[in-house]
């Protein structure tokens, strides 16, 4: 009987830390304001050309936080994972090898309606269809080096959010701004 005593309290130790883990997150996400967050990347060429500043203050002059930053040279694996659903298209060997020819900064920006709103302000995949006022209209040319990615939805800014930072990584903060940003 005490083998069958043992597993119960096993059990019972893994669901309280379950339960204890998923309150963590709701609480941490309630404190943080969290109600939407996107992956921004400024590619090699956007850091080459000395346009990671432009680009920050474009996010920070609309109002997003800005709750994650890193400049590192990103692998050709994390590119891969990152690019899994190209893998298929003829570019994706020449897309992988672009991302990882220089520094790359990765961002991670939050605010309301974040990953729709971060798109407008990108402007289209090909820099030719691209507004002006949007960055890549402003500094782009080719499809081939438009300097900035931004998630195309949620799901896929959560998904590429976990693949580039860990959840350390992130800070939550009080933006004493915000109060005049949102009502």
């Amino acid at each position: 009987m005490s083998g069958g005593s043992g597993s119960f309290k096993s059990a019972a130790a893994a669901m309280i830390c379950l339960v204890l883990a998923v309150f963590a997150s709701v609480f941490h996400s309630a404190r943080c304001g969290v109600a939407e967050r996107t992956f921004i990347a400024i590619k090699p060429d956007g850091v080459q050309r000395h346009l990671v500043g432009e680009i920050v203050r474009r996010f920070e002059r609309k109002g997003f936080k800005l709750v994650g930053l890193k400049l590192l040279q990103a692998s050709e694996e994390l590119l891969k994972e990152h690019y899994i659903a190209l893998q298929d298209r003829p570019f994706y060997g020449r897309l992988v090898k672009y991302m990882s020819s220089g520094p790359v900064v990765a961002m991670v920006w939050q605010g309301l309606d974040v990953v729709r709103m971060a798109r407008a302000m990108i402007g289209e995949t090909n820099p030719a269809e691209s507004r002006p006022g949007t960055i890549r209209g402003d500094f782009c040319i080719e499809v081939g080096k438009n300097v900035i990615h931004g998630s195309d939805s949620v799901e896929s800014a959560q998904k590429e959010i976990s693949l580039w930072f860990r959840p350390e990584e992130l800070t939550c903060w009080e933006d004493a701004s915000e109060r005049w940003i949102y009502e």
